[in-house]
């Protein structure tokens, strides 16, 4: 019966002892020495061979065995051997990438690992976030199948990657060695500004830093993760700095004048305005993310959600969130984003509106409605419905659960039930 060897490239050939034969022989003559047949003889029996064995296996054994009939010089020259063809195998499959993807129609195409439908352009800065990928896959695998030999034994660890091989999984972003996707507090930075993550700026004043600075932020934090980042108080702080330009009430008097600038805007064309400045800021592409622009998502609020979620939370100066002008600033957004996407591509914010039910049913039949409207004039986001004020979804794989009036992220990766928590 005819053993198969599995070579690299993953391609089967007929196994042939010669070859294991001549690689010791040269091992012995790199070091000055001789091999003769009953000495590679004695290596070969401890080198047990089975069908569909890889070139790996066949090398560490044989470096093992070298190791035990005590040819140590023989054994570091194999090793160092090895070492130099896995250099040079790396060096020519990187320079053959990198012809591949100057070829390419485009990105996505050019991408042999993970192609991302959020990058338009092929460029320097996405060729160089492509070229690392092959290696943090490696690292990335080798450290969870190291985890799972430990917990349930190298049979598991073994089956997880053959998966893995044969398309039955898909391992969320093996590429990056960064955590995939996170929903955040954004309380820390109204009190202390960026410093919290390695930053320097200070705590946002005004509605003019607010925005500057929210953008900043949320840069800072996706440049440290491969997913999305949720920020699900970022409207709820945005009409908190409103109402200190413009008093509580400025969603009754929107149409109010109060730009003495020539431009002579309105308090609602200001609004606007900063949408327009952070939207269309967040969506542009950037370096740390490969020329992607980052996942940004926000979350919209009936008035049982809001009241369950923010009911005690109160902000630096002691003043608590104000629904009623929430509520208008929510809408007034959603309209907005929902008519400006007809005019550019924008991809993000992703949006979802949380609904609290019963039996089945909106209670908040006003945000029920406007939902429906929303739905009914194109708009697309999500909705998510629970009888139970005790969580949110950001997106597909976002849940944050509420705690101690405060959110604490919870992602569940698709393949896997852990549950892992982001602070």
């Amino acid at each position: 019966m005819e053993l198969f060897i599995v070579k690299r490239d993953g391609e089967k050939e007929v196994f042939s002892i010669e070859k294991i034969k001549n690689a010791i022989s040269k091992a012995f003559l790199s070091v000055g020495s001789f091999a003769t047949q009953d000495v590679i003889g004695n290596i070969l029996c401890r080198v047990n061979i089975t069908n569909d064995i890889t070139v790996e296996e066949v090398q560490n054994q044989v470096e093992i065995a070298l190791m035990a009939e005590k040819y140590y010089a023989v054994a570091k020259s194999y090793m160092l051997y090895r070492q130099k063809h896995l250099e040079d195998r790396e060096v020519r499959d990187k320079l053959k990438f990198l012809m591949d993807y100057c070829d390419a129609s485009n990105a996505a195409s050019g991408s042999k690992f993970d192609a991302n439908a959020n990058v338009e352009n092929k460029n320097m800065a996405t060729l160089i976030g492509e070229l690392p990928k092959s290696n943090f896959i490696r690292l990335n695998r080798r450290m969870l199948t190291d985890r799972l030999k430990e917990m349930f034994g190298k049979e598991v660890s073994d089956k997880y990657i053959d998966l893995l091989n044969n398309h039955y999984i898909y391992k969320n972003d093996e590429t990056s060695l960064a955590n995939y996707c996170a929903s955040i507090t954004m309380y820390p930075w109204l009190i202390g500004g960026t410093t919290s993550i390695g930053g320097n700026s200070k705590a946002p004043t005004n509605l003019r830093s607010f925005c500057g600075g929210f953008v900043n932020m949320v840069f800072m934090i996706s440049s440290m993760l491969s997913g999305a980042c949720a920020t699900p108080e970022f409207l709820m702080y945005m009409n908190y700095f409103i109402g200190l330009e413009y008093g509580k009430d400025y969603y009754l008097h929107a149409g109010k004048v109060v730009d003495l600038s020539k431009k002579q805007r309105t308090v609602d064309k200001v609004i606007t305005d900063h949408f327009e400045q952070i939207v269309y800021s967040i969506n542009q592409p950037t370096g740390a993310r490969n020329f992607q622009a980052v996942f940004w998502n926000i979350s919209y609020y009936d008035r049982y959600y809001f009241e369950s979620l923010f009911e005690n939370f109160i902000f630096p100066d002691g003043s608590k969130p104000d629904w009623e002008s929430l509520s208008w600033l929510q809408k007034r957004f959603m309209k907005w984003f929902n008519r400006e996407r007809t005019r550019s591509i924008l991809t993000f914010p992703v949006e979802t509106m949380a609904l609290l039910t019963e039996n089945g049913e909106p209670k908040d039949k006003e945000y029920g409605d406007f939902t429906a409207e929303m739905y009914a004039e194109g708009h697309s986001f999500f909705t998510y419905m629970s009888d139970n004020a005790d969580s949110l979804s950001s997106c597909c794989r976002l849940r944050n659960e509420i705690q101690d009036n405060g959110l604490v992220t919870r992602w569940v990766q698709a393949e896997f039930p852990q549950v892992q928590k982001v602070y």
